[in-house]
């Protein structure tokens, strides 16, 4: 599913889709940083969010850019998944990211954002930069520049990233369990088979020469 790029206008929208191309892409893990608590095998525990409701809907989408991986994850070890909106299909990686989004409240958004920027949640987002410029930048650190990926079914398509493009920082190559988590949450997300999900993450930059499409399909997965 390609999101619409129109702006979304008037007042402030009181749910958004939380769009994730990396870890929370998979539904369990997700959980954690609503409802809190230690994801299995996780080396830290998330607060979770005030309103601990799981996401009204998920679906798969399909974002412009290239997904890459840089710096170490003190979780997975290796080099985490950022998003690149800039990048076009000419430069590293795959044509489109591969991702899934989730509808859930401002509320809900805020605290998850907070959580992955190591804040403390409880406190909403404004929101009012990122829908109207597309970007917002909150801070210098790893997930502290919200992104407006687009539109879908009325509601703006919300994420966040570095501060930094694809290629303006060293690429890092994502752990085997990293990746086998990443192809989990893609397989769940419906459309993308296993050949399709190890292809796309064998091409980012970061992954790419270092993992192999075949290396990746024969990761086991647990998800």
């Amino acid at each position: 599913m390609r999101p619409g790029m129109e702006r979304s206008g008037g007042r402030s929208p009181r749910r958004v889709w939380y769009v994730s191309y990396g870890s929370n892409t998979h539904l369990e893990r997700l959980a954690r940083y609503i409802v809190g608590g230690r994801p299995p095998g996780g080396a830290m525990a998330y607060p979770g969010c005030r309103d601990r409701r799981m996401p009204e809907r998920s679906v798969p989408v399909r974002l412009d850019g290239v997904m890459y991986f840089a710096t170490e994850s003190a979780v997975w070890t290796g080099g985490r998944a950022f998003y690149d909106p800039d990048a076009r299909a000419a430069g590293p990686g795959p044509s489109c990211v591969l991702a899934r989004a989730h509808l859930v409240t401002v509320g809900q958004f805020s605290d998850i954002a907070a959580q992955e920027m190591y804040r403390e949640p409880g406190a909403d987002l404004d929101l009012t930069e990122v829908l109207s410029e597309g970007r917002a930048a909150l801070g210098e650190g790893r997930y502290e520049t919200l992104v407006r990926a687009g539109v879908l079914d009325g509601f703006p398509l919300l994420t966040f990233t570095a501060p930094w493009g694809v290629g303006d920082v060293e690429w890092n190559p994502p752990s085997a369990p990293y990746l086998a988590h990443l192809s989990a949450g893609l397989l769940e997300a419906g459309p993308w088979d296993i050949a399709a999900v190890a292809d796309y993450l064998a091409a980012c930059p970061g992954a790419s020469g270092r993992w192999s499409a075949r290396e990746i399909r024969d990761l086991p997965r647990t998800g």
